[in-house]
């Protein structure tokens, strides 16, 4: 279990602030997360990684010279937002473009992207390379579709090392695409792991048994079976990746070259990694491969997950020779790098300024205010039911949705109260909400709840008195933009399966004549039969993907907390 912390809401950012301060000589605090606290001579391409905390050294661990320019630092288990993503790539850009790296989960794809597009419209050219090596969560018909774990390390650090040598962008994204093709993972455990402040663990592996392909934010495993010895571990990880489909193209097994990359989840001692490792090397020396620079230790990890991951990297000339170019970083350190070159680069924690409030009507800072009170309430809702959407969402998925939307909850509803003291209009406090939400909160649920507030600010705005058409409007438009960005459509098990039939009966009511909070009672009820239907639904969007079966029988936690925050807001509504 974890058993340091302050208060554990701010354990993300906490840990940051002390790590920046331990690591000066690499690395500087950002809006967003962390960059280079120094730069090379000539201008490079920008290696902009990133993702959930509760993985060091994954991934400010990564930033340094020969690696990451900088590391887009979400909360925990959580994807870091659109805006923390922005702010790392544009404090870590040279001039040169910069290639953004993340494991291929739908928060990080959501975020990132949008962060892509921002700085894009800027002139900054931006690409992409998500990173799915891990073989249990896709067939290899649909390598597209898997996560990524530990391999995150090869895809970096070719790419950075292509950076460091003054690849172009072009190059530097398909050595990227290269490394990623080249890597396959898998991972087991045999604990779940307990984030801070918690009671109870964020997933749990039956006593005595290990979970088989189980994912660093304890997405369930493909498999339960019993604990092997180290051996039959090791044997074990070598069949499933030496499994002939998941050779990658161009390689071969004998004669091949590969990096072994035996990873500690969290909690497994380097020592009992060493006697695994002992009979890996055997296993793939006796297949034929010769092994280049084997890394054991810890460099992707599930907080206090007890648990290990096999990563192969299938080199080329290209390939070997990046691995083995000099890296310095607080985490990952191999050859020798010259540093006397490098220049220093200011150092800064401060956030961007906040751009003043425009002008607004008494009518919407009337508004502001009551939307104020309906954040309030549910902030207190979800604290109320953090811990059922949780239970929940860790049937087929990975058990933080009560969490995050906690911390996103929390985020909104205490900038909106400021908001309203500052005499903000219901446009500009959605908006500023909308974006702490998404900030504090992350993943999924914090990317679509900010878009969800931000896009009903924009019909609302801040000088015309708030209507229930505009109301209705501006919820429908909402609907849109969440189709467009998270491409789910009803059926899919998700949000959208509850956020549909609720827009579309606010429409449809208001349209009748109805007053605001009647037609609102109408929609949340067949919000909430829609969550409930999610049950019998398959999941087609999402980490539950993978193990549709299990998340029969159980709605959508998602459209589940859609529902329950739409009622609780009808109940705002109605007292005025």
């Amino acid at each position: 279990m974890t058993r340091l912390w302050n208060d554990p809401a701010s354990f993300a950012d906490d840990m940051v602030d002390g790590f920046v301060r331990a690591n000066t000589r690499w690395v500087r605090r950002v809006t967003g997360g962390v960059s280079r606290s120094t730069r090379s001579p000539e201008p490079e391409v920008a290696l902009v990684i990133g993702g959930g905390s509760g993985h060091y050294p994954a991934f400010g661990g990564l930033v340094g010279p020969g690696l990451a320019h900088g590391a887009a630092m979400g909360n925990l288990f959580a994807s870091p937002s659109a805006h923390q993503v922005e702010g790392v790539i544009r404090a870590s850009e040279q001039g040169r473009g910069a290639l953004l790296s993340f494991g291929n989960y739908a928060g990080d794809v959501l975020h990132f992207g949008a962060a892509q597009e921002a700085v894009r419209a800027d002139g900054i050219d931006c690409r992409t390379v998500t990173v799915t090596d891990d073989i249990f969560s896709a067939p290899p018909a649909e390598a597209e579709r898997r996560r990524g774990i530990a391999g995150d390390l090869t895809v970096f650090k070719a790419a950075g090392a292509a950076a460091a040598q003054g690849y172009g962008i072009d190059d530097v994204e398909r050595v990227a695409i290269a490394a990623n093709a080249r890597t396959r993972s898998m991972g087991v455990a045999f604990t779940g792991c307990t984030l801070p402040g918690a009671e109870e663990p964020l997933f749990t592996v039956p006593e005595g048994k290990m979970a088989v392909g189980l994912g660093i934010h304890g997405e369930p495993g493909i498999d339960i079976t019993d604990i092997p010895s180290a051996d039959g571990l090791a044997e074990l990880f070598v069949r499933h990746l030496l499994d002939p489909a998941e050779i990658p193209d161009g390689a071969s097994v004998r004669g091949g070259r590969v990096v072994p990359i035996l990873n500690g989840l969290g909690s497994v001692k380097n020592e009992e990694l060493y006697v695994v490792y002992a009979r890996i090397a055997d296993l793939l020396e006796e297949a034929g491969l010769t092994l280049v620079d084997p890394q054991v230790g810890e460099f992707c990890t599930s907080f206090d997950m007890a648990g290990a991951s096999l990563t192969l990297f299938w080199v080329d000339d290209e390939l070997e020779r990046l691995w083995l170019a000099p890296a310095d970083t607080p985490a990952f350190r191999t050859g020798s790098m010259d540093t006397s070159a490098l220049e220093a680069v200011t150092a800064s924690g401060e956030d961007e300024a906040e751009a003043e409030l425009p002008p607004s009507s008494e009518e919407s800072r009337q508004a502001a205010r009551l939307i104020g009170e309906a954040l309030a309430a549910v902030r207190e809702l979800i604290g109320e039911q953090a811990a059922e959407l949780g239970r929940i969402d860790a049937i087929a998925g990975d058990g933080d949705h009560g969490i995050g939307m906690q911390r996103g909850t929390v985020a909104a509803a205490e900038a909106a109260a400021a908001l309203a003291e500052q005499g903000a209009g219901a446009e500009s406090l959605l908006v500023r909400c909308g974006d702490a939400w998404s900030d504090r909160a992350g993943g999924t649920s914090g990317a679509l709840w900010g878009l969800i507030l931000k896009t009903v600010g924009s019909r609302l705005g801040d000088t015309e008195p708030p209507t229930a058409p505009s109301v209705a409007a501006g919820v429908s438009a909402a609907r849109d933009a969440v189709m467009d960005y998270g491409k789910a459509k009803v059926g899919d098990k998700t949000m959208v399966d509850a956020l549909v039939p609720f827009a579309d009966t606010l429409a449809e009511r208001v349209e009748a004549g109805e007053s605001l909070a009647e037609a609102w009672q109408r929609a949340a009820s067949a919000a909430a039969q829609a969550a409930e239907a999610t049950a019998d639904l398959m999941p087609g969007m999402g980490r539950a993907r993978s193990h549709g079966a299990k998340s029969l029988g159980t709605p959508d936690p998602g459209a589940v907390s859609l529902a329950l925050i739409v009622e609780r807001v009808h109940a705002v509504l109605s007292a005025r």
